[in-house]
């Protein structure tokens, strides 16, 4: 049954790094080649929504990069270019947080191919009292919390939160 639900987490975890849904917290770049007017970093606040440049607001939360490339080339194409050609980039994740029996809890910057035992590393490592197997990350699937039993190789997205309990012995 562990194995099950290890799996499914690492799984979970490499489907949901290549299918990235943004959030608040995240900055991102867009460009637009050969229109460096039209090129911006920015931070997405609470509200979830950004502004650019000849557009109406967009709803960013919850599409994935592409989703919004595509988004803004169709509202780009036609009135404005021909055949815009948009990225969007991820310059910073927003943070994943970790508490419990490690050194320095808190939230960090999350990385690309973040594990828990990196994760564990950047709080400063395990403190005296930390249990060695008594980990869970809290993430939020399809709206709904949900919590799953780690180890040393889960998965870690942003916005997760880790908890090290402590050891009875």
């Amino acid at each position: 049954m562990r194995f099950l639900i290890f799996s499914l987490l690492l799984f979970w975890g490499q489907a949901a790094a290549s299918n990235y849904q943004l959030g608040a917290g995240d900055q991102i770049q867009i460009t637009v080649y050969g229109e460096s007017d039209l090129s911006s970093q920015i931070k997405i606040d609470k509200s979830g929504i950004i502004s650019f440049p000849f557009l109406p607001d967009i709803a960013v939360v919850g599409l994935t990069v592409k989703n919004l490339e595509n988004t803004i080339a169709n509202g780009l194409r036609g009135d404005y270019l021909i055949d815009p050609q948009v990225t969007v980039s991820i310059v910073m994740y927003r943070p994943f947080f970790i508490h419990g029996q490690v050194k320095r809890p808190g939230g960090y910057p999350f990385q690309e191919d973040l594990t828990l035992d990196k994760a564990i590393a950047i709080a400063g490592g395990l403190a005296a009292r930390a249990s060695k197997s008594s980990w869970n990350i809290t993430r939020l699937v399809n709206g709904k919390k949900m919590v799953f039993e780690a180890n040393v190789a889960s998965a870690i997205l942003p916005d997760d939160i880790i908890e090290i309990e402590q050891s009875f012995f």
